[in-house]
């Protein structure tokens, strides 16, 4: 695998989710999504796109065997020190979510992807990646930012002092890779790839074989509102559970 785009920005990342400019999104998100997880005690998890471990953590908190994986091998890095530091006996490896080679077939009841989907360039491959290491009856969820929230152009933010309280949206169906004009941001570091939501649905059916058993477009709550209050009124994630059959015990993550 070449070297990973958040190779770049890792510590620059990792601050930013721990205390800086991204954390009130994240400290609203990650709670919204390891709830739609639900009961996994026990459970054999992939956090797919990892990155420095922070769902990976708190789903093993609540008692599940996690494997972490992503390409990013200094986000990886950042990971595993907080293992050490704190250990959640998560194991951690480096993988392209386009294949997830080495993983077998049906090795995990359920897959968690973060903010991440949108990171990756082909969906489909993606998409058929997880499916294939879910077992019958295994469940995938997953966050992106919401498709008519950041599209490849977005003129105009309406902002009071430091608030952000509305957004012009353009561009809605011009798929494709972006980038923010911002370069302190993590989308004008590394932009992102812009799909509608019917792409999203679509390639569930299509690529994966996945149903839809829940979506959510949570609105903005607490600090996070506080600093975006656009969000309380136009959604910013989109938030998928899918499963994959009648739910089984299975052990946990044999390797190919």
């Amino acid at each position: 695998m070449s070297r990973a785009a958040y190779d770049e920005i890792a510590g620059w990342y990792d601050a930013a989710v721990r205390e800086g400019p991204l954390a009130p999104f994240h400290d609203w998100i990650v709670p919204i999504v390891v709830d739609l997880a639900g009961e996994v005690r026990d459970r054999s998890v992939c956090d797919l796109a990892c990155g420095q471990g922070v769902v990976t953590r708190r789903l093993a908190d609540r008692g599940a065997r996690v494997l972490g994986v992503d390409v990013s091998g200094e986000l990886l890095d950042v990971a595993r020190r907080y293992e050490r530091d704190e250990p959640y006996g998560v194991e951690y490896v480096r993988g392209d979510a386009r294949a997830l080679d080495g993983l077998a077939d049906g090795a995990f009841d359920g897959v968690v992807c973060n903010m991440s989907l949108m990171d990756i360039p082909d969906l489909d491959a993606t998409l058929g990646a997880v499916s294939r290491v879910l077992r019958p009856g295994g469940w995938f969820v997953f966050s992106v930012i919401h498709p008519i929230c950041q599209t490849p152009n977005i003129p105009w933010w309406a902002r009071e002092g430091d608030a952000m309280v509305g957004v012009e949206v353009r561009d809605y169906f011009s798929e494709g890779h972006w980038r923010r004009g911002n370069p302190e941001g993590i989308r004008g570091r590394l932009g992102a790839h812009h799909r509608t939501l019917s792409t999203y649905v679509n390639g569930l059916a299509r690529a994966a074989g996945l149903k839809i058993e829940r979506l959510l477009e949570p609105r903005a709550t607490g600090l996070y509102a506080e600093t975006a209050p656009v969000h309380r009124d136009v959604p910013v994630a989109l938030v998928v559970r899918c499963e994959k059959g009648d739910i089984q015990s299975v052990p946990a993550w044999p390797v190919a």
